[in-house]
């Protein structure tokens, strides 16, 4: 059987190493730079992982959405929180996020289900 978690982040971290081994300076700046952004900061990384779905949804990235969820998964966010800040970012995005959000559900599920194993 199929584990979407598992077959999204071996396809992420395998595509990264490829990009950055060929990447320029620029390129590796910009992965340096997001993965810095998502330090603790003023704002705890819970909060920070919130701001990235919203803006992830919003945009309708379901890379970043998946990357997003795994974080908050991470940071102990309850489904709740998740869904909240996911119901925002369709207020915000508008109806075209609705199937962004239900693939958001739906890979949240698969979270939880592995977390249980």
């Amino acid at each position: 059987m199929s584990n979407p978690v598992s077959e999204f982040n071996d396809y992420r971290s395998r595509m990264n190493e490829r990009l950055l081994d060929d990447g320029s300076t620029l390129l590796k700046r910009i992965f340096s730079l997001d993965n810095h952004a998502y330090q603790k900061g003023e704002l705890n990384v819970a909060t920070k992982e919130l701001l990235g779905l919203v803006a992830s949804a919003v945009l309708r990235c379901d890379d970043c959405v998946k990357y997003h969820l795994e974080n908050c998964h991470k940071e102990h966010l309850s489904k709740t929180a998740v869904m909240e800040a996911l119901e925002i970012a369709t207020l915000v995005g508008g109806t075209i996020v609705i199937p962004h959000l239900r693939r958001a559900f739906e890979y949240w599920e698969a979270l939880e289900s592995n977390s249980k194993q």
